[in-house]
């Protein structure tokens, strides 16, 4: 199975920690925007069903489902579904699934679209997560995937800091739950906030901040920060790829005509699955 065990329960245990209810509507829904921005909504056919692989607490879903007929969401962390379950109780075309990315029960060649959004860096094997979600798809219908980059679009100095913070996951994510989760919340406050309101204060004075760490946070929430703490912190097991290693993965799963977005978050990119009768 494709799926870590520990991590699949870390998800669990952090979305019932932050089922996202108190977020802001106008927050998450700017959110949703900058990852749905590639999203093809007028390509998709009349009464379109289509997937959420890895919904965890349906925060996209909420805004997926009421566009379409009918959206399944897939889940490995049954504590996960039940947040989802609870996000998304007025959404009656909403079916949840709990499997594994490999072991989904939804037909091969069956959907007119799919999504997957900061899922599949977390399994054991990326391309072949990849690779099962494409195949879930009809010939031609669009996939969104967000997968962490490896900040290849970055200075060599942000790289550096990004490996430090690194070794300090690996060591956080290994903690009991309620320890990891104090740390990241820690975190949170003397890390992740100040930086994103200096980044809003210089933001406001008119200067670039696109490379101050934790900027795109700037106008979000202390609840978001919060929650992508313990998102960053508390999860052991995390891979991070380059727009050229994306891409690839996507070719060789099957997808065509590939886009990616030029703005955070990075990367999100956008495919078509490619007609095997061509």
């Amino acid at each position: 199975m494709n799926y870590d065990k520990e991590t699949v329960e870390g998800f669990g245990q952090e979305w019932q920690a932050f089922d996202q209810s108190s977020v802001d509507e106008h927050e998450l829904h700017a959110l949703f925007g900058r990852y749905f921005d590639l999203f093809p909504w007028r390509v998709l056919p009349e009464n379109p069903v289509g997937f959420d692989m890895g919904c965890g607490s349906g925060r996209w879903a909420r805004f997926v489902a009421p566009r379409v007929d009918t959206l399944h969401c897939v889940d490995a962390s049954q504590r996960a579904l039940d947040v989802a379950r609870r996000n998304l109780r007025e959404m009656n075309n909403c079916v949840f699934h709990r499997a594994s990315v490999d072991d989904t029960p939804l037909p091969d060649g069956s959907m007119d679209f799919g999504y997957s959004l900061g899922v599949l860096h977390h399994v054991p094997d990326t391309a072949a997560a990849l690779t099962a979600c494409v195949r879930k798809l009809k010939p031609g219908a669009p996939f969104l995937v967000y997968l962490y980059y490896s900040f290849d679009n970055r200075p060599g100095w942000y790289r550096r800091v990004w490996r430090v913070t690194d070794i300090t996951r690996r060591m956080i994510s290994r903690l009991p739950f309620p320890v990891r989760y104090a740390v990241s919340q820690i975190i949170a406050a003397l890390v992740y906030y100040p930086l994103a309101r200096l980044s809003l204060l210089l933001d406001r004075m008119g200067l670039n901040v696109r490379h101050i760490p934790l900027s795109t946070y700037r106008r979000l929430s202390f609840y978001s920060m919060r929650t992508d703490a313990l998102d960053r912190f508390g999860t052991r097991l995390e891979r991070r790829f380059s727009r050229a290693d994306i891409r690839q993965m996507m070719l060789v799963a099957g997808l065509d005509n590939i886009a990616f977005s030029e703005s955070a978050p990075y990367w999100c990119a956008l495919g078509y699955r490619r007609d095997s009768r061509q």
